[in-house]
């Protein structure tokens, strides 16, 4: 079994309301000194059997494709079981 993370976040020079709307309440929850907040997504993907070259291959494709926008999102792959 494999397994994949796959983690999306705005790119840098994208403004991020979301996480300016977190950053704020950090601060009136007394949570002092945080001078960046920023958003995304994270992926689970459990795969039967070897992760091989063809099958990294089509993930990566489908993580640019399906699980982030690429006009505005950045992603990594992380195998953690291989």
């Amino acid at each position: 079994m494999a397994r994949v993370i796959v983690d999306v976040m705005l790119k840098p020079e994208i403004l991020d309301p979301q996480g300016r709307a977190v950053q704020g309440a950090l601060g009136r929850l007394g949570l002092e000194g945080v001078t960046s907040v920023r958003q995304g997504k994270h992926f689970v993907i459990e795969l039967d059997g070897d992760l091989d070259s063809d099958r990294a291959a089509a993930l990566d494709r489908l993580a640019g494709e399906l699980l982030s926008n690429p006009v505005i999102e950045d992603f990594t792959l992380t195998v953690v079981d291989a």
